[in-house]
């Protein structure tokens, strides 16, 4: 099958889950769009390295990449290979220079190594045809506001109670907070509002 090459467009916040990014991917001779919805987690590793962010200690995808490197393994390209149920399915093709080996990925972390090696993505037609949507001319892609560039905490991280201060931010509030937390590696903190944000999303399924 003929592979197709896409570029990251952006991240947004998804309009669908909570919690949740929405990774757009778009044809780079073309107009289709290609909508990936991934965690948290795994939008900030992405965006990390789109904005050239260096954080104080190795992300786990930091760390995967310098251990491929010590070791003499190259990532020469992603393929976005399928799509079941609405899931993607990637895989990473390795080469330590002697032979090529193909790794199985989830998508999200997938990208992130992608960007990290400076190499290609790719997907086929059927994958575009089934799931890719024609972006309307002039329409732009919203990244994240909290696409973070080392920013000052948050007052409230410094609150004697926290937890209430949370109580009082709308859901696209705690998100940004969640994506600073992480980006600051306050693992506490990220944990208290990660906390507030699942509480608040069962709330809503009751």
């Amino acid at each position: 099958m003929k592979k197709i090459k896409l570029e990251i467009l952006g991240l947004s916040f998804s309009q669908t889950q909570s919690g949740a990014y929405a990774l757009v991917l778009g044809e780079e001779e073309g107009k289709r769009r290609l909508p990936i919805i991934i965690g948290g987690y795994e939008a900030q590793a992405i965006a990390v390295e789109l904005e050239n962010m260096q954080p104080a200690r190795p992300l786990t995808h930091d760390l995967f990449r310098n251990f491929a490197i010590e070791f003499g393994v190259h990532i020469d390209e992603v393929i976005i290979y399928n799509i079941k149920e609405g899931i993607f399915y990637s895989k990473l093709m390795c080469n330590n220079g002697s032979e090529v080996k193909e790794i199985d990925a989830r998508t999200s972390d997938a990208i992130a190594m992608a960007v990290r090696f400076n190499c290609p993505i790719y997907t086929y037609e059927f994958i575009l045809s089934s799931s890719g949507v024609v972006l309307e001319e002039g329409a732009e892609i919203d990244k994240p506001k909290s696409l973070p560039k080392k920013s000052e905490k948050k007052a409230l991280e410094g609150s004697s109670n926290p937890e209430a201060e949370y109580s009082t931010l709308s859901m696209e509030e705690l998100k940004e907070s969640l994506m600073r937390a992480i980006d600051e590696e306050a693992y506490e903190t990220a944990s208290k509002i990660r906390d507030e944000l699942t509480k608040r999303k069962k709330s809503s399924q009751q």
